[in-house]
């Protein structure tokens, strides 16, 4: 019985000791423990500021609420501590802080002395308590507390004669405090607790906040701070210089409990500092520290100063990875209508993501509070209102703030708290690789979690039937076995070139000059990785390059981040692109009335001897006469060879499905079109610098009037060096009924003549069927201003067809006759007669007359 007695009472003393210093910041984000806060545990959080908050039930009544910790501080003591109270103090909402209390419970009868802030008369108080008798033994100035939002330090100093001092710092500076009042009380000489109470009505249950509260001796060393250095290394601040022989004698600290250091360091220059060096690494999370002993220059002693600090390691990029993102919610496979974005710790360090950071592309960012992300971890982070949504899935963290992610892309960035980036997907929805799960409804998730590879190459839709597998291993999992493929090259100068590849290259391989030749130009300068996710490598070349002239370029020996190497050189074409003239690009063929299901397209080709790049080249509509609804034809290079096809549409696949014929290597998806309503409008090709390089203006009585249904057929363009004007275009046969990224199915050659007038074809057939179906009448005038009248006859010389009147042609001018007479009819096999009548403003006239031949298939 005696033996366990005194184990009793040594195991008491040692508590006694261990809480003989309160110092609390609430930096490790628990409230339980180191120091151990026991009262109403669940009326209380710590808040992503890492502050005591309160959280106590909304009742009409309101309530009070109280924590309280082991303190044995009493006499020659110091007590400091910040509160905020986010409310006008009223005798119904006030903050009590206990400084000496013989009893856990703060609630009821006790004996010691507490600090009341607040109250009737909004002020900053000192009372003992006498079991439940209170006085008030400093009496601050009334009408302290008069803001909306209160926020001060208080300090109260505690003499070994029993003098106490009460100061209050109103601009939370804790730099100038203002005395209150003194007094002298003996009353009570011993604690066991100290603690913090709050007393409120309905609307201020939240409003409460405590925070870095500090029980200390005084006229003895304290210890103002401790903090981590490193996974072994714990930086002790004391309140001022101690000696030297007591702060190098390990012995004199523990940590948590029983780990001794292996070496206290301490130097002259620093000499309130001591660092410790401990036998093995720190874990991630809070930690006590406890000095047994240590003495000032004068020789006093302090014993069993207690100090808290966390310790979380560093994350590097990539240590942690974000693994699945879920942006487009709906329609629903059977995840939760919410947002979420997946962690994967790939390290083997446990991190605290305390302070980490979630931003997108609009720098809207959400902070982390504490959470422990072990090695081989997945962590669910969504918006807090969200969390109950996925926590049947797995671990799951909200976030106060969770940026909105977009549909289409958007940028997920995470931060760690230091503010280093650790990880960057820049999506987009074509990362789904599956047009019906870009629909929405399914999640976007990372093939190899352990890689340290990015980029679109690395990501594809679920393949879970839930749409996503959030909290556990992706659906998707493929480790990387293939070397990078050179897609690209193109020149943004004439010594400057682009190589594009198609997965992130290892950095630094790809960087060395030798790995690269272009010729024949020659040997490259010099070499940098110019996007985030390592795809896109700049070459600027020794030798400048040609425009309009082929090269080779090769690469060879290149690997990508995950350490593939490719086994044979790659090659690809290069030529420096010529600056676009005037002309040089024309709408060549448009569809504006597909069939149901089907889509638009503008084909356009580049009928100068010259390359060009398309690059941040626009198609547009117009609006009230003025351009608009522009829409971008490539972000990157995008090179068009003379005599070469583009066909711009939102769908290939419908495209080639709708017409077999397409070329396939000519067809660029866009997200979305200007509109071409069926009945008429304009299409306008712009240049980077919005001057229009071509533009068509169209209507649905262009077609040819014996279609028995226009549905699907384009508009083509006749002759290529034509103009752009309606009698240029005419509608594609109908064995095609469109040919997109060929050569059109109505086209035909411009004469070279110098005659006025030409006719072409001289016989022709309006059949429908893209051989020679119009009759165009090609004009070479001496200049601009001619009015023209054609009319047509037939060999009886009656009259079939006004073709035009007053017509203002210009130096160059087309006109068409479909075949048809004035009633809509198809005009009768045989010989017509073309009557032209020119004059213009300065008195000129002429007559011109040709024959052409109307013909058949029999």
């Amino acid at each position: 019985m005696g033996k366990i007695f005194l184990i009793i009472i040594i195991g008491w003393a040692a508590l006694l000791t261990v809480q003989a210093q309160v110092q609390e910041s609430f930096s490790d984000g628990d409230f339980t423990q180191r120091p151990p806060w026991a009262g109403d545990a669940v009326s209380f959080h710590v808040n992503v500021t890492r502050q005591l908050q309160s959280q106590g039930a909304a009742t009409s009544s309101g309530g009070t609420i109280y924590l309280s910790t082991p303190n044995t501080l009493a006499v020659n003591a110091q007590w400091e501590f910040f509160l905020r109270l986010d409310f006008a103090t009223s005798s119904s909402n006030y903050a009590e802080v206990y400084l000496v209390s013989d009893v856990p419970d703060l609630k009821g009868a006790l004996k010691g002395y507490f600090v009341r802030i607040g109250g009737q008369e909004d002020e900053v108080s000192l009372f003992r308590k006498d079991g439940a008798t209170v006085t008030k033994i400093i009496d601050g100035p009334d009408r302290t507390l008069t803001a909306a939002d209160n926020r001060l330090w208080v300090r109260v100093t505690r003499t070994a004669t029993h003098d106490w001092t009460l100061e209050l710092d109103l601009n939370a500076t804790k730099q100038r405090y203002v005395v209150q009042g003194a007094v002298q009380d003996p009353r009570y000489l011993t604690s066991a607790y100290t603690g913090v109470l709050f007393r409120y009505t309905q609307t201020n249950v939240q409003r409460f906040h405590f925070d870095d509260f500090t029980v200390q001796e005084t006229g003895v060393p304290s210890l103002i701070s401790s903090k981590a250095l490193g996974p072994k290394t714990v930086a002790l601040t004391f309140s001022e210089p101690v000696l030297e022989k007591e702060a190098q004698n390990t012995s004199n600290y523990r940590i948590n409990g029983s780990l001794i250091p292996i070496a206290a360091q301490w130097q002259a220059a620093t000499p309130h500092v001591v660092h410790l060096q401990l036998p093995q690494e720190l874990e991630t999370g809070s930690h006590q520290v406890e000095v047994m002993r240590v003495a000032d220059a004068e020789g006093n002693l302090a014993h069993n100063l207690v100090g808290t600090f966390s310790y979380s390691p560093v994350a590097a990029p990539s240590e942690v990875r974000v693994t699945e993102i879920f942006a487009d919610v709906s329609p629903s496979q059977g995840l939760p209508a919410a947002e979420f974005i997946e962690l994967y710790n790939s390290s083997q360090k446990t991190f605290d993501l305390q302070g980490w950071r979630y931003s997108d592309a609009t720098a809207s960012e959400g902070v982390f509070p504490g959470y422990l992300l072990r090695p081989g971890a997945y962590l669910i982070v969504s918006a807090a209102a969200d969390t109950a949504l996925f926590r049947p899935f797995g671990p799951v963290l909200g976030l106060a703030t969770f940026p909105a992610l977009n549909d289409s892309g958007d940028d997920v960035e995470l931060f760690n708290a230091q503010g280093h980036l650790i990880d960057l997907v820049r999506f987009s929805n074509s990362w789904y690789q599956e047009a019906a799960k870009k629909e929405g409804g399914w999640s976007l998730e990372l093939l190899d979690v352990n890689s340290r590879c990015a980029g679109a190459s690395q990501w594809k839709a679920s393949e879970s039937a839930a749409g996503g597998t959030p909290g556990k291993p992706n659906s998707v999992q493929r480790v990387d076995q293939t070397a990078p493929v050179l897609q690209q090259a193109a020149p943004i100068s004439a010594n400057r070139v682009m190589l594009y590849f198609n997965e992130p290259l290892d950095s630094l391989a790809a960087v060395q000059e030798a790995k690269y030749l272009v010729s024949p130009a020659g040997a490259v300068q010099r070499v940098k990785i110019t996007s985030r996710d390592l795809t896109v490598v700049e070459l600027v070349l020794e030798t400048p390059l040609r425009e309009n002239e082929r090269y080779v370029i090769t690469a060879q020996g290149l690997k990508d981040c995950a350490g593939n190497t490719s086994a044979s050189a790659q090659t690809a074409a290069l030529v420096l692109p010529a600056p676009p003239q005037p002309g040089d690009v024309v709408i060549n063929e448009l569809l504006f009335n597909p069939r149901p299901g089907g889509v638009d397209f503008v084909e356009i080709v580049n009928r100068s001897p010259r390359y060009l790049d398309l690059q941040d080249w626009k198609i547009a509509n117009r609006q009230q006469g003025k351009v608009a609804n522009s829409r971008s034809l490539s972000t990157k290079n995008l090179l068009l060879p003379p005599g070469g096809y583009l066909v711009f549409t939102t769908d290939a696949g419908i495209l080639q499905r709708e017409y077999p014929a397409a070329r396939a290597e000519k067809l660029v998806e866009l997200v979305s079109l200007p509109s071409f309503p069926d009945e008429a409008g304009n299409a306008v090709l712009l240049l980077p610098n919005g001057e229009v390089m071509d533009e068509l203006s169209y209507h649905q009585e262009q077609h040819f009037k014996l279609l028995a249904d226009a549905e699907g057929v384009s508009l083509e363009r006749i002759t290529l060096a034509g103009p752009s004007t309606a009698a240029n275009f005419h509608s594609a046969a109908t064995n095609v009924f469109a040919t997109p990224g060929y050569e059109n199915s109505q086209a035909q050659e411009m004469l070279a003549t110098t005659r006025k007038l030409s006719l072409q074809p001289k016989t022709f057939t309006p059949d429908g069927d893209g051989s020679d179906d119009a009759l165009l009448l090609q004009f070479q005038l001496p200049q601009a201003g001619f009015v023209a009248t054609v009319t047509i006859y037939d060999a009886q010389g009656r009259h079939v067809r006004k073709l035009s009147a007053n017509t203002l042609l210009g130096a160059e001018s087309v006109l068409q006759w479909d075949g048809l007479t004035d009633a809509g009819a198809k005009a009768a096999i045989g010989y017509y007669v073309v009557l032209v009548e020119l004059f213009n403003l300065q008195g000129q006239k002429e007559v011109l007359k040709e024959t052409a031949v109307v013909g058949g298939r029999f």
